[in-house]
């Protein structure tokens, strides 16, 4: 029977993240419970910085406030990865990824960093500001997923890390009104300044037209580690590349749906509903297939002028 930690990390991945929660049944079962628990820990991590509930009713809290939430969860965090008694469902579940996965323990501080960034109000100024916040909240989690599923070469995990940063450049193309609105902006500012935008007039209905060709650049830029991550996913296994393929088209519809509408792109969420999303994960199943079949006989493309992750040493 499968415990509670497994089936609280179901729970969570099955409300948070429906797109997530479609692409990880695609998994072998053991691979599809350490992507549930390791999803759990990341959501309750988030949920805990803004004050939600799994992704919902963000709330107003000072920066104070912020600094010690991030404390007591990097203090447990760092209490699961050194192998402590942990009772809590989450971090007990984090702890069993990477003591099973051989996880180095820098990674999921990793992606604590990000929240940091967002605690500490950090300023977008350039696209590298825009991607490191991208790889501490995002790529950082593609990195640990790779590793789940048995990668250890670097040049696959610099694709699971692209894949990582796609989503959430598509992320904040998606809800770049709903973090303006709490005082988050993560859309280069320089990018923003060239439209003769201030950043308070981002949620200004007569400036759509400037903050959608913004957005549109963001999105287009997501492309490109779109297209690098397709390299990565070659280098799996055929049913983890028909999981991971079919979260990377999934995700990529999101921002082609932002795109279609334009400047009405923010008058209700942009999702991807049932229909086209099983359309969408058939056709990553062929995908899947050609490509792990083409990979036996080809070597990797070079990544070409992106931004690149951090090295660290382990754990």
């Amino acid at each position: 029977m499968t415990d509670r930690v497994v089936l609280h990390g179901r729970q969570t991945i099955r409300v948070g993240s429906k797109s997530f929660f479609a692409a990880a049944r695609l998994f072998d079962p053991p691979t599809r419970e350490s992507a549930y628990m390791l999803y759990a820990w990341c959501r309750y991590c988030d949920d805990r910085i803004d004050l939600q509930e799994l992704g919902h009713g963000r709330s107003a809290a000072s920066a104070a406030s912020g600094r010690e939430r991030l404390a007591e969860l990097e203090h447990e965090t760092r209490r699961a990865t050194a192998g402590e008694r942990i009772d809590d469902p989450v971090f007990r579940g984090l702890q069993r990824v990477v003591e099973t996965h051989r996880i180095p323990h820098h990674l999921p501080l990793e992606l604590l960093e990000g929240f940091r960034m967002d605690v500490e109000g950090h300023d977008y100024a350039t696209l590298d500001d825009t991607l490191r916040y991208c790889y501490h909240v995002a790529g950082v989690v593609g990195v640990m997923m790779a590793r789940v599923m048995g990668v250890s070469d670097e040049a696959t995990l610099d694709r699971a890390a692209d894949l990582g940063l796609a989503f959430q450049m598509t992320n904040i193309a998606r809800d770049v009104i709903d973090d303006a609105r709490a005082g988050r902006l993560y859309l280069p500012r320089e990018w923003i300044d060239e439209t003769g935008l201030a950043p308070e007039e981002i949620l200004g209905e007569s400036n759509r037209a400037a903050l959608f060709a913004v957005t549109r650049r963001l999105l287009l830029e997501a492309d490109r580690y779109y297209d690098s991550s397709r390299a990565g996913i070659a280098r799996l296994r055929t049913r983890h590349a028909w999981a991971i393929a079919g979260a990377r088209r999934v995700y990529r519809d999101i921002g082609r749906l932002v795109l279609e509408r334009g400047e009405r792109a923010w008058d209700r969420r942009a999702i991807v509903g049932l229909p086209r999303k099983l359309a969408l994960l058939l056709a990553a199943g062929a995908e899947a297939v050609r490509l792990t079949r083409l990979s036996r006989r080809s070597t990797m493309a070079p990544r070409e002028a992106l931004w690149t992750r951090p090295r660290r040493e382990s754990p």
